[in-house]
């Protein structure tokens, strides 16, 4: 047997499904460990699996944006990566590449999700419901949140950490079964990155306890919450400036684009935002001091500060693509600059 040692790299993308693209990955082995991204080669794979191609002309290209360890695997490293054409142009479904860079802006997501087994929430009985929502929003105790989620959200937490992503939090949500994790960068794109990595570490660590993860924002139909990925944002301006003429300029601008952040916002989010459930309308706009059944939150300590800090958009559903929403923010920003 060798002993020259070899390293991993988990090479991640996103496919060309429609209305969300889905996560992919391979591992490249190779001979000497990455020391940044400059140090990854392109690597190519067949377009014509993951509705990115024809299988008559199915190369696409895989080009590294961002390096992460990955604690789980012996010399591992994981490669969020953006999909090109063989021409070197961006591929129609990399939505990164539409992502202006904005290096003041600061960005908090707050992903939801549910733990599915056997094709139900985790906790469901079969054919049936648990008990009304209620106890289970940042619950302990077997009968609400049981234990093979808690003990996959406390790995999770470990391995994001180790990948070197702020993650910055986790709670038991509102419904059975429903989680919800929090990470915060600054740059338009990293965040993003992050985001894509840590739901990536998620669902792969779900396989082992047979579970599964999901994002579509409202899986079960009735009276129980959808999942959302509630948006935290700031520029420069918003925290060193602020004042209440810039930001009802910028929240007469948001309203002014409602229709297109509603697009880029995650499918099917006329489920979730419906007026209940601590949610706007879909067809309405609002903004309001710590309502959270607003389109935007405003913090108290937004308005207490001369309106300077950060906002809360809360229409971004849990499966939305967070460069779509990140793109359509900086778009709604620099209309009014």
């Amino acid at each position: 047997m060798s002993s020259e040692k070899k390293y991993k790299l988990e090479y991640v993308w996103l496919d060309g499904y429609l209305p969300e693209p889905n996560l992919r990955s391979k591992t490249k082995v190779v001979d000497a460990a990455p020391k940044s991204v400059s140090d990854l080669p392109l690597w190519g794979f067949d377009g014509s699996s993951t509705q990115q191609a024809e299988g008559k002309s199915s190369d696409c290209i895989l080009k590294p944006v961002a390096l992460y360890p990955d604690s789980t695997r012996v010399n591992g490293f994981l490669v969020m990566c953006e999909v090109m054409l063989p021409n070197g142009e961006p591929h129609p479904s990399n939505f990164r590449n539409t992502v202006d860079d904005m290096d003041d802006l600061w960005i908090g997501f707050e992903q939801e999700y549910f733990f599915y087994e056997d094709g139900r929430p985790l906790g469901f009985p079969d054919g049936g419901y648990p008990a009304p929502q209620g106890p289970y929003y940042t619950a302990i105790g077997y009968r609400n949140v049981g234990d093979i989620a808690r003990q996959v959200v406390e790995e999770h937490i470990n391995i994001a950490l180790d990948a070197g992503i702020n993650l910055e939090g986790i709670n038991a949500e509102v419904a059975k079964g429903q989680w919800e994790f929090q990470i915060f960068a600054k740059g338009s794109k990293k965040v993003c990155d992050d985001m894509w990595i840590a739901r990536y570490l998620l669902i792969r660590l779900a396989e082992k306890y047979g579970l599964d993860i999901e994002l579509y924002c409202k899986p079960i139909k009735g009276d129980w919450n959808g999942s959302g990925m509630h948006t935290n944002f700031s520029t420069s301006k918003l925290r060193d400036e602020g004042g209440k003429e810039y930001f009802e300029k910028l929240m007469a601008a948001f309203d002014k684009y409602r229709d297109e952040h509603i697009a880029a916002y995650g499918p099917d989010n006329h489920l979730r935002l419906t007026g209940l459930h601590e949610t706007q309308s879909i067809d309405k706009f609002s903004y309001g001091v710590a309502d959270r059944g607003a389109s935007i939150r405003i913090p108290h300590s937004f308005v207490n500060n001369g309106y300077k800090g950060y906002l809360e958009d809360r229409r971004p559903n849990s499966q939305a693509d967070p460069y779509k929403i990140t793109s359509r923010i900086i778009k709604t920003i620099k209309s009014i600059s």
